[in-house]
This record gives structure tokens, C-alpha cells and sequence, in this order.
């Protein structure tokens, strides 16, 4: 057992990642797991892969995973009208030809709670592609062998947005989620305003951590858990990174 300390979207945010990869590092036995969008909008893109980089040369430490503005450099059609520089690009997809980036990981925590962990979560639809398996653990391998019409799809682990795709497409199942999910990506709330953005069967299921910038959003008992900070183009003053004591990565 370790502390898994769960990093969102970057954004191009280079000092935001450098004091969360700094308050992470108190504790050697801390594994980092970060949730993909490391780039564009922010002021620093080059500045944070360079950041990863020197933290992906301990990977049993560092689980990077990828999100949609990576998949833009791994044959995904360009949508970000700035480029990263050729060098960044290459980085991002010697990474992927490693296996250093990762579509999915999960993880269990103190109390048993199995967590899947993607950068923008798994809807029922995407579920039911891989074959609806029952463990989060099974469900991050099947991701990890990269299918990519699931990758690719516009409400795929990469795409899906929290509220009308990821937390509706559940709360309309027939089924109850099977375990818990961590994305980033898309958040249910603007933090910098304090208001809602999602209907009210969601709202009425959610709980925010204004200060950490987290939603916990329960259907069926299952927690979703929402980290998208929304540093936008300068930075979050006031956020945190989520952190489970004692947890353990299962795949």
C-alpha cells in the first residue's frame, strides 16, 4: 500500500505542476498518476513535458496518462490551433511507442473501493464496447490495448464530457456502475464563478471541494470523482491535487 496522489489537467501550466510534483515528492513512497491534457491553453507547454519527463525516469512513480490534446500528436486530427515546437511532439510520441503514456489505470483504495482512472471517463456506451467487464482493474487492461474506435470516438475515454455523456449515459442505465471512476477533462461546476453546469438529476447527486477544485458525484452509491481544475490560461490560484492514503495501483 502506498499514496496515490492524482493530478488533473495541466493545461500548459507549468508552475501549478511543479508545486504539486514538489508537495508529492515529500513522501518517497507516493506514486503520481496524471490524468492527460499536460499541454496547450496554459503559457508553459514545454515546461511541463519537461517537467514529466525527468518524472516518467522513475515510472514505478510516475502513471501518466493521455488525454485528448496528447492524441492530437499520436494521429488524432490537430483541433489546438498553436503547435507544440517539432522536439515536443516527438517526446509525446516516443512516450506513447514506449508505453509511457497509458489510456487507463486503477487503483483500490483504503476502504476497497475500486477506482478506474482515465482522462475523461468511461461511458456505459464505451463500457459496453469492452465487453462490460466487472472490475476496474480488467477494464483498465482492456483500455491499455488501445481500441481505437473506443479512443477516437467523440464520447470515448478521451472525448466524453462529465456531465451529459459520462454521469447521464449512467444515470439512465439499466445496470448500476459497476465500480468508481477518476477522470478529468470536463467538470459539472465553474470554480472560478461558483455555479453549477449540469442538469439537476446530477446536481442533485454531487458535492463539490471548492477550494481542492473536486466533484464526488454518487449514482447507484458509486462515486464518480471529477479533477479538472480548470487552470485555463493562467494558472488556478487555489487547488490540490486528490490524494488516497494507503491505496494500492492494481494494474
Amino acid at each position: 500500500m502506498t499514496k496515490i496522489v492524482i493530478i488533473g489537467d495541466v493545461g500548459g501550466c507549468a508552475d501549478q505542476l511543479s508545486q504539486a510534483v514538489a508537495s508529492a515528492q515529500v513522501d518517497p513512497d507516493t506514486v503520481v498518476i496524471q490524468v492527460g491534457d499536460l499541454i496547450d491553453r496554459g503559457p508553459d507547454s514545454s515546461g511541463v513535458l519537461a517537467i514529466v519527463r525527468q518524472q516518467l525516469e522513475d515510472p514505478q512513480r510516475w502513471i501518466q496518462l493521455i488525454g485528448n490534446h496528447e492524441s492530437q500528436y499520436l494521429g488524432a486530427e490537430l483541433f489546438w490551433p498553436q503547435r507544440l515546437p517539432d522536439e515536443d511532439a516527438a517526446l509525446l510520441k516516443s512516450w506513447w511507442l514506449r508505453d509511457r503514456l497509458r489510456v487507463a489505470v486503477a487503483v483500490r483504495t483504503a476502504e476497497g473501493e475500486e477506482l478506474l482512472i482515465t482522462h475523461a471517463g468511461l461511458t456505459v456506451d464505451a463500457w459496453r464496447r469492452l465487453g462490460a467487464p466487472v472490475t476496474a482493474a480488467t477494464t483498465a487492461d482492456l483500455l491499455n490495448t488501445w481500441p481505437e474506435d473506443i479512443l477516437r470516438h467523440e464520447r470515448g475515454p478521451l472525448w466524453a464530457e462529465a456531465g451529459p455523456d459520462l454521469y447521464d449515459s449512467w444515470l439512465h442505465a439499466a445496470d448500476p456502475p459497476p465500480f468508481g471512476q477518476v477522470h478529468g477533462h470536463s467538470t459539472i461546476v465553474d470554480f472560478r464563478r461558483r455555479t453549477w453546469r449540469c442538469g439537476e438529476r446530477v446536481r442533485q447527486r454531487a458535492v463539490v471541494d471548492w477550494e481542492a477544485r473536486h466533484t464526488y458525484t454518487r449514482i447507484s452509491r458509486i462515486r464518480f470523482i471529477g479533477v479538472d481544475p480548470q487552470h485555463g490560461r493562467d494558472g488556478a490560484p487555489q487547488w490540490s491535487p486528490l490524494v488516497f492514503d494507503d491505496a494500492t495501483v492494481l494494474t
